[in-house]
């Protein structure tokens, strides 16, 4: 397992490595479907993470592959069909990751987050300002700055 994650509770780590999934499915539900493009290109972009983003996520993003269609999948099924209500229930569920991410040691945690950031523009290109405004909503001290 990840280093960083010694100090979190099985849910907070199964949670961080959800958190491509639930970024990706959050701005690829952005006209409250998700079209076989975004969703390919998240599984693609998931896959090219484990060898293309800073040395510090490599780990990281490593294990995040491994279950990443699956918790993609379920994902999925447990938001759809994507109303404001089910919209709604994702953003909370990733308040509870922007909590835990202030968990973790800084610098992994600021690389995580801008790592989280790009993730979500590059599935969601179409929507501008979506990420700034909705999933990361509130500053998080040390993580934006």
């Amino acid at each position: 397992m990840i280093t960083y994650f010694e100090k979190l509770t099985a849910e907070e780590k199964e949670l961080l490595l959800k958190a491509p999934v639930l970024v990706s499915v959050l701005a690829a539900s952005g006209d409250h479907e998700i079209n076989k493009v975004r969703k390919a290109d998240a599984v693609k972009l998931a896959h090219l993470k484990t060898f293309t983003d800073d040395f510090l996520l490599l780990p990281y993003y490593s294990e995040v592959e491994k279950s990443f269609e699956n918790y993609f999948e379920i994902t999925v099924k447990k938001y759809a069909p994507f109303d404001d209500a089910k919209r709604e229930e994702l953003k909370k569920e990733i308040n509870v990751l922007n909590t835990v991410i202030t968990k973790l040691d800084e610098d992994f945690a600021k690389t995580l987050h801008r790592s989280l950031a790009n993730y979500a523009n590059h599935v969601r290109k179409a929507d501008k300002g979506f990420l700034e405004n909705f999933i990361f909503p509130i500053p998080i001290h040390g993580l934006t700055d």
